[in-house]
């Protein structure tokens, strides 16, 4: 028989012992929140630097609204144009973010107006053609053989803006035998689902390397 002092002792030991664990696991827990936290702000501010000083957002956003408003009217007479000039500005002062948001900071205003509209737009354009044509002869060719090996894959993408995301999603949509499925957006990581009709591989990096070609590249100079 055990002596109720022994006893006592050995259950006050088992009731301390499982304290102890309930307040480590409990402290893992909140450090991993607290890393969470961190890391959270630390992406947020990293995706803040990435952006356009908001003059300059509000003179992208001011620009488009003023050619906007010109194609609509049209009419180049000098009253409407200070009446489009003036509204189209105070618009902008307001809805800035919702057009201007997602594109990355990098050299001088006029400088990068000029290298999207001169280059980076065709650059795009001549992509996608060229992948929307040579993907079309593949598709004809399994369409005759029936070669094909279709399945879901999942990707990577090195993008975080809402917008340069949903137009590379898009791009790979256009491009004849791939098809985006949904996309998973974690802390600070982005990945994309994708039907494709003739897997070649089950690894992350060459499969976003045939599917994304050179799409991707080309939104990283444009979005963050």
């Amino acid at each position: 028989m055990l002596n109720p002092r022994r006893e006592n002792s050995l259950f006050e030991r088992v009731f301390n012992l499982e304290n102890l664990n309930f307040y480590m696991s409990r402290i893992s827990f909140y450090l991993k929140e607290r890393i969470k936290e961190i890391r959270h702000r630390v992406l947020l501010e990293s995706y803040e630097a990435q952006k356009l000083p908001k003059w300059e957002r509000i003179v992208l956003t001011w620009m488009m609204l003023f050619i906007f408003w010109i194609i609509v009217s049209s009419s180049i007479v000098l009253e409407n144009l200070l009446i489009g000039g003036l509204a189209t500005l105070i618009i902008s002062s307001f809805m800035y973010n919702m057009l201007t948001d997602d594109i990355r900071h990098s050299g001088h205003l006029v400088e990068k107006i000029f290298y999207i509209v001169f280059f980076y737009m065709p650059q795009y354009i001549f992509i996608m053609i060229f992948r929307i044509i040579e993907s079309n002869f593949k598709v004809a060719k399994h369409a005759v053989l029936m070669d094909i090996n279709p399945g879901i894959v999942k990707i990577k993408t090195d993008l975080h803006s809402d917008t340069g995301i949903t137009i590379l999603a898009n791009s790979i949509t256009l491009t004849p035998g791939t098809l985006t499925l949904d996309v998973d957006r974690k802390l600070g990581e982005a990945y994309l689902y994708v039907h494709w009709i003739d897997v070649k591989t089950l690894n992350r990096e060459k499969a976003g390397e045939s599917i994304k070609g050179d799409i991707e590249e080309w939104l990283k100079k444009v979005f963050w």
